[in-house]
Order: structure tokens, then C-alpha cells, then sequence
């Protein structure tokens, strides 16, 4: 079992430019956020979303955040590849964690040669490969750290149930890091299951933004909210509306001067004031907007970053 203690942020963080960009038809099933923008061809739809790609990539770095910065190949038509935190996990061991992915075009995604260039582009050290990719051939999928809410420092993984987490799937990675497991189910506004854990739950350092509402079952709404108070952290809760704003789709990230969360310009809008304040307490917002991603791909900031936590070579 691991032992290296892991922060539950990072300075540095992986991206994945879009060379392509559509609602992704095999994904739209179940992802209750994807939609359309009837007014935009194909071609102003990547541009905006490449745009608004750039413009994350460089609020990051201006806030002291290292952008490891990668590009999509448009031939291996991979329309969420922008979304690179679903494929892969990195940890504080030199561990990878590839994971099982319910689209098969987003399994695509999977790429060796960033997981190559992590080492010799960027001096970090990946050691063993967690290759957990083999039960998309028994339909039990995992979808990395949208399906995983990782409380690293308390070797605790949150997840809520759906066709993309598997109960199986999910204590096969838990195993390997001798991570507890609390699963629960969560439902959106219309009563359907949320795909993704981190649409309605974000741990930072000392504060969790949750969605306690979407827990159905009142045992298991009391039990989250023990487990994050007892690890240390206030719960600032949101609404199932502010669910749907992106709200928690967001992401504590550690930049020149200190914790900051990403999140989207929709989503601070979304907060009140109260909630703003407080989370101004431990991180405060850094806003950026992705309309056009959040509107077609379903997924907002805190998908379009994959965390490194791999340590120098």
C-alpha cells in the first residue's frame, strides 16, 4: 500500500487542447449537461471552444499554476478530449492510474505518448501504470476523477452511483491505494442520476463545496456530511439549481500566492454572496468563462483540468 502523504491540491495541472469539438452523441445519454447552440456552425463552435481553452490555460498561469499544455489529434476524432481527467489519475508515488471509460470514443483519449512526455518533456517521475482499462470488456467503468472525489490527505474516495462507476471498478483503484470508499446515490433536479461525482461535490483544503440535496437517501446525506466535517472541512452546500450553474464543477488548485478555485464564470455567478464570501476564506475564485465547452461538451472547468502530483525525476 502507498504511504506517501498526497496534499489535496497541486501547482500543476494537464490540458488538452480541442482540435475537434462537438456534442459527443455517445455520451449524451446520461450526461444531463450537454445541449446545443443552434446559432453556431461546427466551425465557430471550435473556435470559441479553443478560445475559451486559451483563456483558462492562461488565467492559470498568470495565478502561478504550471499548465503542462497538450493537443488533441484531430484524426483520432475525439470530440471530449478536452476533458482529460476522466482518462487518468497521477499521485504522489509516481503511480498513473488508467482507467475504464463508458464511451468507446472517448477511450481514444488514452494516450501513451503523454504519459511519455510527462518524463522526458517535463522532468516528472512516473513509475508504475495502473492499467485498470481491461473491464470496459465487462461493462464496469471508472471514469478517473470525475467519478472519483479523492480525499487524498484522508485516504478517502467519495463517489455517487451511475453507469460510469462501477461499484467493482472503483475498489480496484481503492485497493490499490488503501483508500475507504463512500458511495452514495445522487440525483439531479429531474430525479436522474448524476453521471459524475465532481458535478456536485469539490474538496478543497479545509472546505468542501456539496450538494447534500441530491442525496436521496437521508442516511446517506448524513453520512457524507460527517465524513467531510470530520476530515476538517466546512461544507458549503449548493443547491441542486446551483448544480446545474457548474457550481461544483470546480477545482482548488495552488498558485503563486496561494490556494486558489478554478471555476467558471457561470459558476461564480451562481454563487450568493454568502457562499462566495466564505469560500474567498480559503480559496479565492479564479473565473473564467466557457459558454460554448459547458454548453456542448457537458463539462466545465474543473473537467477540463487533469491534477499532477507526480514528483520531480
Amino acid at each position: 500500500m502507498d504511504t506517501a502523504v498526497e496534499r489535496q491540491s497541486t501547482d500543476t495541472v494537464l490540458m488538452v487542447r480541442p482540435a475537434v469539438f462537438y456534442g459527443n452523441h455517445e455520451t449524451a445519454a446520461d450526461n444531463q449537461f450537454q445541449g446545443s447552440l443552434a446559432d453556431l456552425d461546427a466551425a465557430a463552435i471550435l473556435a470559441a471552444a479553443q478560445a475559451e481553452w486559451d483563456g483558462l490555460a492562461a488565467a492559470l498561469r498568470a495565478a502561478g499554476v504550471t499548465v503542462l499544455a497538450f493537443e488533441s489529434i484531430a484524426t483520432d476524432d475525439t470530440p471530449d478530449a478536452l476533458y482529460p481527467n476522466n482518462w487518468f489519475s497521477t499521485h504522489a508515488d509516481g503511480r498513473v492510474v488508467l482507467y475504464p471509460m463508458l464511451a468507446p470514443n472517448r477511450r481514444r483519449e488514452r494516450r501513451a505518448d503523454i504519459l511519455a512526455e510527462l518524463s522526458t518533456r517535463f522532468g516528472l517521475r512516473v513509475g508504475e501504470v495502473c492499467d485498470l482499462t481491461a473491464t470496459e470488456h465487462e461493462s464496469r467503468f471508472v471514469e478517473g476523477t470525475g467519478s472519483l472525489l479523492i480525499d487524498r490527505p484522508g485516504r478517502r474516495v467519495y463517489v455517487c452511483r451511475s453507469s460510469r462507476s462501477d461499484p467493482d471498478a472503483v475498489a480496484a483503484v481503492a485497493e490499490r491505494f488503501g483508500w475507504a470508499v463512500q458511495m452514495f446515490t445522487a440525483l439531479d433536479q429531474k430525479r436522474r442520476p448524476i453521471y459524475h461525482t465532481n458535478v456536485m461535490l469539490a474538496l478543497g483544503t479545509g472546505y468542501a463545496v456539496a450538494c447534500l440535496a441530491a442525496l436521496t437517501d437521508p442516511a446517506e446525506r448524513t453520512t457524507l456530511q460527517a465524513s467531510l466535517e470530520a476530515g476538517g472541512r466546512e461544507i458549503i452546500d449548493i443547491s441542486l439549481g446551483q448544480v446545474g450553474e457548474f457550481c461544483g464543477n470546480v477545482l482548488e488548485v495552488r498558485g503563486g500566492d496561494g490556494l486558489r478555485l478554478a471555476m467558471s464564470s457561470r459558476a461564480l455567478s451562481a454563487f450568493s454572496a454568502t457562499q462566495r464570501s466564505r469560500i474567498e476564506r480559503y480559496a479565492p475564485p479564479l473565473a473564467v468563462p466557457v459558454p460554448v465547452i459547458e454548453a456542448i461538451g457537458g463539462g466545465g472547468v474543473r473537467c477540463m483540468i487533469a491534477e499532477i502530483f507526480l514528483p520531480r525525476a
